[in-house]
């Protein structure tokens, strides 16, 4: 199980990351928002587990933008904010589960394990139109049966089209959905540049579509 650690507290980390790591997992450590969105954009985790305070933001808010980025990502707050109020909060941000401080750390990794245990291959199926085969669980994109290298923001953008293969997809609700790597809605002329690549990338499929001046679609190509 891979783990993304987000904690502020060094001795809490270190303990935390040994401990896990004996249990046979591999561990990420990360002490600001800021590294952790560098290690998401290089490599997917099994779960992450957020705190909520840090130095340069909230865990809770950080929470939600991994939920609109990766709706499947097993999400676990772990703070000392056992207020009733503060763990609706969390939820409503899309946490899959909350653990106060201190905890015990057997009972913690096994509700790591059990979100693992929920998320793992077969939850989500494998996405594919035209040529294009895009396999959430392992975030591997293939063209033709040939492996496709794609940034964390091309990735969105044909993973929010497979998701939709069919159907138009407005340039807005494309704009709404997708983050840049420090976790800042893109523009417009971003989201037209990172098409551009994306069609580039796929050899310029043929199920790939421009609604001209309103969106993209994904459908098989007629013979």
């Amino acid at each position: 199980m891979k783990i993304l650690l987000l904690e502020d507290d060094g001795a809490i980390a270190g303990a935390l990351a040994g401990f896990l790591a004996e249990k046979g997992c591999c561990v990420t450590r990360c002490a600001t928002l800021c590294e952790a969105r560098d290690r998401l954009s290089a490599a997917l985790p099994d779960v992450a587990v957020l705190d909520w305070n840090l130095p340069d933001g909230e865990g809770a808010a950080f929470c939600r933008e991994l939920r609109q980025r990766w709706p499947r990502l097993p999400i676990l707050l772990l703070t000392v904010r056992s207020d009733t109020r503060d763990i609706l909060a969390g939820f409503a941000c899309g946490a899959d589960d909350y653990v106060t401080k201190p905890f015990d750390r057997e009972v913690l990794y096994s509700r790591l394990a059990a979100l693992w245990r929920r998320s793992r291959p077969g939850a989500e199926e494998i996405l594919q139109c035209g040529g294009i085969r895009l396999d959430p669980a392992r975030q591997a994109v293939t063209c033709g049966g040939a492996p496709v290298a794609l940034a964390p923001l091309e990735y969105q953008l044909l993973y929010r089209l497979m998701q939709n293969r069919g159907r138009t997809v407005t340039r807005q609700q494309l704009l709404d959905a997708l983050w840049d790597h420090n976790g800042r809605f893109v523009n417009d002329n971003t989201l037209t540049v990172t098409m551009k690549r994306l069609r580039e990338k796929l050899g310029r499929p043929a199920a790939l579509k421009t609604v001209r001046s309103f969106g993209y679609r994904l459908e098989e190509s007629e013979p």
